[in-house]
């Protein structure tokens, strides 16, 4: 299996500053190193990381057909199993920590998204399941834009027994669906909680809508039934946000 990448000028720009031993090597399109193509070549160079030039079709085959904008970052695969990264994610968490958890979200757009809003809103790790979900491919690093590489990602076997190993430590699961009796305002979201949004179109699967400690929808005044899973994932994050905050001050 291939390595994983990043590329765009943002999301290496961000992977060479906070992460540069996740960088194997840098990629830059030939004739192109000038302006902020140069300043990419001078943060790898200054931490280690090695600097080739290949072609447009090179790059692009790597990205996927994806704007590369004339770099691409090939990444060193994490190591260590999914239980692992996601208990040092929770300890590492400052105050009660706050999860996203994702059922299923297919489109690598809407993932990025999502996690772009994730690293806004200070999440500790964003969960969600291996199988028949999108990944961590170029496209979905790129949307996100320097957040793939600064909140951890953790795909998991099965989510139903993750959502429970959650819950005996203590945290609360909290999922979105437009059918719930509360609404996100009237739920408590100031402890250690975890966000559970469902897929596109289908929502929430049975096993997970069942493992959850409480159902919330999103208040919807207009013609429109329901948002589009990353741009629910923000109201509810930053519903977490706010009351977090509030009940700091």
């Amino acid at each position: 299996m291939a390595d994983p990448v990043a590329y765009g000028i943002h999301p290496v720009r961000v992977l060479l500053t906070r992460s540069p031993q996740r960088v194997r090597r840098v990629l830059l399109a030939s004739g192109r190193e000038a302006g902020r193509l140069g300043e990419l070549r001078e943060l790898a160079q200054r931490a280690g990381v090695q600097v080739v030039t290949g072609d447009d079709a090179t790059l692009g085959k790597l990205a996927e057909g994806g704007r590369h904008q004339g770099v691409v970052a090939e990444i060193v695969p994490q190591a260590g199993d999914p239980e692992t990264q996601l208990e040092e994610a929770i300890e590492s968490a400052r105050g009660a920590p706050l999860l996203l958890v994702l059922d299923g979200v297919q489109d690598p757009h809407n993932l990025g998204a999502c996690l772009r809003s994730a690293d806004a809103a200070g999440v500790a790790a964003v969960i969600a399941p291996r199988d028949r979900a999108a990944g961590l491919t170029p496209v979905a690093r790129k949307v996100a834009a320097g957040a793939a590489e600064s909140v951890p990602f953790v795909a998991v076997v099965n989510l139903a027994r993750t959502l429970r190993e959650l819950k005996d430590r203590g945290l609360w699961l909290v999922g979105t669906t437009d059918d719930a009796d509360k609404t996100i305002f009237e739920a408590d979201l100031t402890g250690p909680t975890a966000i559970v949004m469902g897929s596109e179109g289908e929502g929430m699967r049975r096993l997970t809508r069942e493992c959850c400690d409480q159902l919330v929808s999103i208040p919807m005044a207009g013609a429109v039934e329901s948002l589009n899973v990353s741009v629910a994932t923000g109201v509810v994050l930053y519903e977490a946000v706010r009351q977090r905050r509030a009940n700091r001050s």
